[in-house]
Order: structure tokens, then sequence, then C-alpha cells
């Protein structure tokens, strides 16, 4: 087993291959923290990521690393890749794969199985590169859910704190559990009263204890206490899950890589779901969240009705009637019951209606009309129910009197009152008439059952008075309704089991806990049985004998979230993933044919086995063409991993070609591989390559210590396009091949440009060899107006080498340091000033010198005859990408520097520098007349140390039309390096100043 030293160990190298930080755990955290996983962040093209990119684990990818993409608009966010790798565990194990490819195409060979839970999760919530590359590959392996595609990254609300600083990535991924950590806190169930009012009703004096055992996490949601939070508010919905979805657990980081040990390194962790008292939604208007009350209006005219109106109806005064008459005439009547309790008919008079039946006041008025209508028939129906006056009283929301229909139920009474509070009992309302009780209603008869007493009939004065709750229970875990349910005659746990539905097929009978309240004293806690019986008997006696009392909390735990006869097959098959273990299983089983397998397989597999008692894993290996002819069929055991490796993953022998081949490269070496099967394989040859012959080096290995070189020629021509067996050989292991080009192909399309005064300027093409004044004759040489002594040749070879050297020169001009500058002699008062005016001068040179582009300009000496210098030095031979420019005469020669008057003088004939010099005013006081310099048309320099002893007067010098006339500013401190080094940078900073002349 990898120490932790070694692991460490390996998360340098890997951090030093991909140029990245070893962080501390706290600095991981906490940038986990601020990068909110929802919102990919992708730094901008001006600046560098400072992201941090590593954990104090292992593996750091930086922005340089092989996931860098174009960008992370379509990247899933860090919690939604991490919800799909927890229901995928599967997944896991393949993104793993992907993260070492990486590495390992950044020179760092790091197995996927040295790669932890814990490194993989933090490099997803730190790498936007990674996140983006693990999105594409979830997408293209079908992992990614319809909703999550159509719902943005963006959408993931409250991703930004899904990771505690301070706790394991790995260990804060279970959906809606709050706190995972929390082994000291409250880890029962929060409870929400919903819309039974305040959780204060609960108080201390309560069975249930204080409000924060019950009201906590509504507490903490919403940022007030229960005791302030509205009566009629929805509150957090409860579970949806179904027993056939997979469990939530928590999935701690497992050692290796294996999808056996990541099932068992799996936590049930205590449910955190939020509880409600049970049939409190039935009160509840769930569209606008407010109460029933709206269902119900208190006149008279859009009373529902519960029941339909049968012939049995009693009337009273304020029903309305539809009298529909037929046969002799045809007619309708509406008339309303009076206080007294009649109706007039036409023809016949009042009829005394109240008290009679629906059907006895249909005979009534047939037998009054049929006398004053001939052949008449008579139909009566209620059009409008009378209402009556009601009082709802107790812990209701809306205690007081109500006008409701002469129909309604108590049901009906207790919604139109908004339902119980939280300390109104769902299982006790009683009904009386004046002082007498006609009796109680329980509430879960229709909640559960669905059953209503239609006897329960309401009159006018009624009153219906809901009690305080009764005992309670909370029930919580795998029971088809959990919720807290109120006692009425129920005494043992199976009673109340009964009213959550019973048990799911996933509860744990022998893992049922109960904490009670000892009245007064204490909370304890009751297990019913022994966590290690399997006798299902025992276990249903100890529900059904187990006596509930009020403020009792039930867990009935679930059964293991793994199945404990599996076994994992994984690495290069066609089908990995969790396989069913029974009985005298063994590998022939499971791998039988080469269909089962990606093709091309290594010969080597493993069996990667939990060994009892305390599953530590062992690797056992087996020969897989034995395994697959029936020579070795080893017998398989519950938790064994089985990992087919491809014939390229571990240590995969290569070959390399290089040259002019399409897709030069390493390639894996296939058995009876040979070197036109390589370039095969790399695309063929380029046009450019050399077919007669090309070079291989082979590597030897001598008694296991040294390694020799062999090289060859190959006529790889004749083996590639001819096949010729004989021309061909069979490649080894870290061969390379190399194709060599034609000899002057990069010479094809070469081109020399020349401009300006010639007769036909333009792009002309050259052969090896030829020279400035064969290009100058076949331009048509110079025109009338030319100045061939100023001419310009640039090359790019050259303009490299120069911009070389001024990077260089401004290097050692800001490296050089202040003692360097200043003479020995200086005055230590004015030490400071000599220092100032030393930085000042080399801030203007540098700027010079940055500003002055590297032209690529080489010194040439020709003139108008070109007969003259053809074939001498000056006629050099031209190659790809010169250009030459012959300017016009200038007609001027040009003074700079630290002169009066930095201008063009006019030239004259035969006049010497110090004539021009005078002419622009001569030299300032800060100008250093022993270093002027001039630099001619043709871009050479006369300086003081260009001539011999006796000429090293510069100003002496006749000049020429083009040239420069370079006043340097004086060096300020006596330090030889420090003079050398800015002269230097003075005369590169006036090379290019011929070259514009040139332009003019």
């Amino acid at each position: 087993m990898t120490t932790v030293r070694h692991r460490f160990a390996l998360a340098r190298i890997v951090c030093f291959a991909l140029g990245c930080t070893l962080w501390t755990g706290t600095e991981m955290r906490a940038t986990a923290q601020a990068i909110s996983p929802a919102v990919p962040v992708q730094p901008s093209a001006t600046e560098p990521d400072a992201r941090p990119s590593a954990d104090a684990n292992g593996f750091g990818l930086s922005n340089a690393s092989p996931f860098a993409t174009a960008g992370t608009s379509t990247s899933l966010s860090a919690a939604q890749i991490l919800a799909i790798l927890q229901e995928n565990p599967e997944a896991v194990i393949e993104v793993k794969s992907l993260l070492a490819d990486g590495l390992r195409q950044k020179g760092v060979a790091v197995p996927a199985d040295a790669i932890t839970d814990e490194q993989l999760f933090t490099q997803i919530v730190s790498s936007s590169d990674l996140r983006t590359n693990v999105s594409y590959f979830l997408r293209a392996r079908g992992y990614v859910p319809d909703e999550m595609l159509r719902r943005p990254a963006a959408a993931s609300a409250g991703t930004a704190e899904l990771f505690t600083p301070g706790a394991p990535i790995a260990s804060q991924l279970i959906p809606g559990v709050s706190d995972p950590g929390n082994a000291a806190g409250f880890m029962q169930p929060q409870t929400d009263f919903d819309a039974f009012g305040p959780a204060s009703a609960f108080g201390p004096a309560s069975a249930f204890g204080s409000a924060s055992a019950f009201g906590s996490a509504s507490a903490r949601n919403s940022g007030r206490g229960l005791a302030q939070r509205d009566e009629r508010e929805p509150g957090p919905a409860p579970s949806t899950r179904n027993v056939t979805d997979q469990p939530d657990v928590l999935h701690l980081p497992a050692p290796y890589n294996l999808r056996s040990l990541r099932d068992l390194y799996t936590q049930v962790p205590d449910s955190a779901e939020h509880l409600r008292r049970f049939g409190s939604e039935v009160f509840r208007d769930r569209g606008t969240g407010t109460t029933t009350t709206s269902r119900f209006s208190l006149t008279g005219t859009t009373m529902p009705l519960d029941v339909p109106l049968g012939p049995d109806y009693v009337l009273g005064p304020g029903d309305e009637l539809s009298i529909n008459l037929w046969g002799g005439v045809t007619q309708t009547l509406t008339r309303s019951i009076d206080p007294q309790g009649r109706v007039m008919l036409p023809e016949s008079g009042e009829i005394q209606v109240a008290g009679l039946t629906l059907g006895q006041a249909q005979q009534g008025m047939s037998a009054a009309l049929q006398p004053q209508f001939h052949n008449a028939h008579v139909s009566v129906t209620v059009a409008r129910l009378r209402t009556i006056r009601i009082y709802v009283v107790g812990d209701v929301q809306r205690p007081g009197p109500y006008d409701i229909n002469s129909l309604s139920s108590p049901l009906s009474a207790l919604s139109a009152a908004g339902g119980p509070t939280a300390v109104g009992s769902l299982r006790v309302m009683r009904h009386y008439r004046n002082e007498k009780l006609l009796g109680e209603i329980d509430l879960y008869d229709f909640l559960l059952h669905g059953v209503r007493n239609s006897e329960d009939r309401i009159q006018g004065g009624d009153t219906l008075l809901v009690p305080p709750t009764g005992p309670q229970v909370a029930i919580y875990g795998a029971v088809r309704r959990p919720a807290i349910y109120e006692l009425r005659g129920e005494q043992t746990l199976a009673a109340v089991l009964d009213d959550a539905g019973g048990l799911t097929v996933a509860a744990a009978l022998g893992h049922i806990t109960v904490e009670r309240i000892v009245a007064n004293q204490r909370r304890e806690e009751i297990s019913l049985s022994r966590a290690d019986s399997e006798d299902v008997a025992a276990a249903t006696a100890a529900v059904a004998g187990f006596v509930v009392k009020d403020g009792d909390r039930v867990h009935v735990a679930t059964v293991l979230p793994y199945s404990e006869r599996s076994v994992y097959l994984q690495g290069h098959v066609a089908r990995p993933g969790k396989l069913a273990y029974r009985d005298g299983l063994r590998l022939s089983d499971v791998i039988r044919t080469y269909q089962d397998l990606l093709p091309e397989p290594a010969e080597r597999g493993e069996i990667v086995r939990l060994v009892a008692p305390d599953l530590h894993p062992e690797t056992l290996s087996f020969n897989l063409p034995d395994v697959l002819i029936g020579n070795a069929n080893q017998p398989l055991q519950p938790f064994d991993t089985i990992r087919i490796f491809g014939r390229y993953e571990q240590d995969a022998p290569t070959v390399s070609v290089q040259g002019e081949v399409l897709r030069p490269g390493a390639y894996p070496l296939f058995e009876g591989m040979t070197a036109a099967q390589l370039v095969r394989a790399a695309g063929g040859f380029k046009r450019d390559a050399l077919l007669d012959t090309a070079d291989l080096i082979s590597y030897h290995l001598q008694s296991g210590r040294d390694v020799t070189v062999e090289r060859r020629d190959l006529k790889i021509g004749e083996a590639v396009m001819k096949q010729d067996r004989d021309a061909d050989v069979a490649l080894k292991p870290g061969d390379v091949l190399t194709i060599h080009q034609l000899s002057g192909w990069n010479d094809i399309g070469a081109s020399v440009t020349i401009e300006g005064e010639v007769a036909h300027p333009g792009s002309y093409g050259f052969k090896q060899g030829e020279r400035l004044s064969d290009l100058l004759t076949r331009a048509g040489g110079f025109r009338p107006a030319a100045y061939p002594e100023g001419a310009v040749l640039t090359r790019p070879e050259v303009a490299a080498l120069e911009e070389k050297s001024r990077e260089e020169l401004i290097r050692q001009i800001e490296a050089s340091s202040a003692a360097a500058r200043l003479s020995p002699s200086a005055a230590g008062e004015h030490q400071g000033e000599t220092l100032q005016l030393i930085q000042q001068q080399q801030d203007q040179v540098l700027a010079r010198l940055k500003s002055a582009p590297a032209t690529g300009r080489m010194v040439i000496g020709i003139h108008a005859v070109i007969a003259d210098w053809a074939g001498s030095a000056a006629d050099i031979e031209v190659r790809s990408g010169d250009v030459l420019r012959i300017p016009k005469r200038p007609g001027f020669v040009l003074i700079s520097g630290q002169v009066y008057n930095s201008s063009a003088i006019t030239y004259a004939p035969g006049k010497r520098a110090s004539w021009y010099l005078e002419r622009a005013g001569g030299a300032t006081a800060i100008a250093n007349r022993k270093e002027i310099f001039v630099v001619r048309a043709n871009g050479s320099v006369v300086g003081r140390r260009s001539g011999g002893f006796f000429e090293q007067d510069v100003l002496s010098t006749r000049l020429d039309p083009g040239d420069v006339i370079v006043v340097p500013q004086k060096i300020i401190g006596a330090s030889m390096v420090w003079r050398n080094i800015l002269a230097t940078a003075q005369i590169a900073s006036s090379i290019a100043i011929t070259a514009a002349v040139a332009g003019l």
C-alpha cells in the first residue's frame, strides 16, 4: 500500500511537471470556497490565471495543462459534475483515467489508481479546464440527464455554498444533508410544523422538548425563528424519493481506484429531511400559499355541494326552489321559501314546504297545481341552498362564526376556519348542538381511509370544537409516509407504522431505533432488536410488541446500499460494471470469448480480491488466453474486481517516425510491424520525401545493463512503394525511423524583392548561386535618379540576430548595478544626485533603444556601374526573403543628437563633417565631442577609432549624400563598463536612422 509520504512525493513530481504549486489543505479549501462551481472561471487573454490549481494531496492542473480549451461556456458546474459522479460510481473510474491520460500527455506517467477521490473532486472544483473536458466526456457517454442539459450550469442555485471550508469535499456531496459532519448536533429529521402555527406550541413544556429540536432547520433557512414564522408559510417539501431510486448515501474517499471499494466505502447518513405533521397539507391552498377559505364562499349563491341532493333533503326557509311545469302548460318558476316556510304557487296560493323533504314537497306541489293546469306534470329542484350560521372554536387558525350552506359537513366547516393550528388536534373534533355533544370526528378516518360519516349533519347554531393535540410520535426513514403522527388509541409501533403506510422494502428491521424522552428527566435511545440478527419473525414481533409513548422519535434505517453478492468487471472490456455473484462462479463465466473484450487486450489480467476480515485488497494475476481456452479457470469471490488491460496501456512498446511523413510521431508497435507499415500508419510520404534512403536507429539491451545504439540505411521507397520485402525490416521497441527531405526543396518558390529606383522593381525568383549584380541586371539596372551608394539590403536572418543582440543590450543596461555606474572618486554628498542623473540618462537611452526596431540591414558597397563591382566582395549571394531597396539621391546630410538644431543640411560636395556641424549650430554643452560618429548612407559607421593613428578626427571626414552625423551625449559616471555599454547603445539606436533616410 502506498504510504502518505510516497503519495506526497508523487504529488510533488506531478505538480513540478505541470508547473503548479503544492498548497496546504487550508488554502485549497479556501480556494474551492471562493470559486463558484456554477459560473466557470475563465482567465482573460491578457492576464494569467492566478487561481490555485493544486491541493495538499496531489494533482494540480494549471491552464497549461492538456485540458486547456477555448472556453468553458458549455461546461457543467462543479456541483452538477459531482452529482453525476455520485450517482454513477463507474464514471469516477473513467474520469480518473481521463485525468491520468492528460497527465501522461505532459510527460508524467501517473496511473489512474494513484488518483484518490478527494484529489479528483478537488480538481473538478478548482480547475475550469478540467470541468470543461469532463463535461464533454460525460455528455458523450450519456451520463448527463436531459433536464440538466436543458438547464444551464449557472442555474444551479446555491452551488457556491456547496462546499464547506475545513471539511473534505468528498464528504459533502450527499443531496439533502445540510450538515453531514455534525456528529454532536441534532441528526434527527428537522421537523417543520407547516401551517399549524408556530413551533412555540411545542415549547419547553411539550413532550417534544424545545422548539430547536423540531424547528432549527427552518429557522436557519428562513433567517428568523419559528415563533415568528407565518402560519401559512408552505415550508420545505417532503422527500419524494421512490424506493426504487438509488439511495442517498455518503461516498467516502476510497484508497484504491476500485468500484468494489467505492461501494464498501459508503455510509448511510443520518436523515436530515424536514418532517411535517401528517395531514397539514389538506388545509393549504398549494397554488397561492393561502388557506382554503377562498374555496368556500360565505354567500349563499355559489356554495358548492358536498353531496348530491336527493329526495330526502329537508327543505327550510332560505332554500330557493326551481319548479318546472310541462304538459298542459310549459313554465319554469323560481320561488324562495319565506321565513314562515311557505312558497307562492300560481293559481293555487301558498303552500307549506318547510320541514318537508324534497320528494314530499314535489308531491304536494303536484297535487296543488294539477287541478289548475290540465294534464300538468311538476318537477322540483333546489336552485340555491340556504345558509346557516355555525361556530368553529378551539385551536383553529380563525375561530369564530361562519355562514355555510346547509349541506356542509364538519370537515368543510373546519376548512373554512383554516384548519387546526400547530397545537390543534387532527384526531378529535367535537360536534355540539346547544349543550349536547353529538359526537367526535377523527380526521385520520378521512385522511387515511377516505371515510366520512354521512350522518354528520350541521344545523344552524351548531358548534365545532378543536381541542389541543394529543400524544404525537415522529417516524422517519424507510417508511412510506415519514411524518409526525398523532395518537388516538394506537399503542404499539406496528399501529403507528400502519398509519405511516408501512415499511418500505429497503427497511432494515434490525436497525430500528427510538429516541424517547423520559418525562422531566432525560432523553434515551432504545433499540428494538439486535443489529446482527437476521430473524425477520423476531424483528416483526418486536415491532408489534413495542409500546410507543408521547414524544417518541422512531428511525427506521435502510439496508446496506450495496449488494454483498456481486463482482466487478472493468478495464479493456466491452461491458464494464457490476455483475451478480453466485456460488461456484468462475473467471470463465465472466470472460467467455474475445467478444466480451475490446480489440487487442493484453495477455495479463488481474483479480483484485478483498480479503476478510478487514477486506484489504490483494492482487492475483492470470493469463487471459489460458482463461479463454479453458486452461485456467479461477474461482471468484464476492467483491472481486476483474481488471483487463489493453495491449498499449501499460509500458506499451512504441516506435517513432520523423521527418517527411504526413503524421510524424510515436505509434504503438504491434507484432511483426515493419518500417513500411509504420510509414503507412503515419499517412505515407510527403511530396518532399527522399525515397532513396532513410535512417533507422535501433536500441539493443546487453546483459540487462547497457543499451547500445545501431544505425542502418533503408531503401524506404522500394519498401513502401514497391513492397520489396528485402528492402523492408521488422521493427523493435524504441526504433526511430527518419525520412529525409529532398535536397533544395526549401528553395522552391524562393524570391528576392527589389524596390525603388530600378527599371523593373518587383519580386524575382532566383536559382542557387545568383548574386546582386545578376538580379539588378534582370531588373533593368538603375534609373537616373537612383542612389546605389545608399542601397538598403535587409535579410530576415540578420534581423533575427540583430533583435537578439538588441534585447541582450537592453538586458545588460537594465541589469547594471548602481555601483558599476559610479566613479570611485564620487563624493558621498553628491552621490545621490549623480545616481539620479545616471538613471535619467539610462531611461532616455533605453527608450530610444526599445523604439528602434531591428532592420536586418546588411552593409553593402555598390555603385551605379554594375560591371565594376560585379564579382567582387560587394556582390553578395542573394537568399530567399532578401529585400533590396534603391533610394533616390537624398541631396542632404542629417545631423542628430546633442546639437542646437537637429536638421538636414543640403549636401555640399567636398565638405567635411565639421562644416555641417557648424551649420547645425554646433554641439551643446552636454555633448560628447570626442565620441561623435558618422553613419554612412550604406550603413557603415565612422568613429573616433575607425581609422589609423593619425585619422582620429571624425569631423575631418568628407561626407556623401545621405550620411548622418550623430553627436552623442556625455555619459555620466566614470565606470568603464558602464560607458562602453551606453556608448554601444547610442550607436545601435542610431543605425536605424540611415535606413529611414533611404525611404525619403
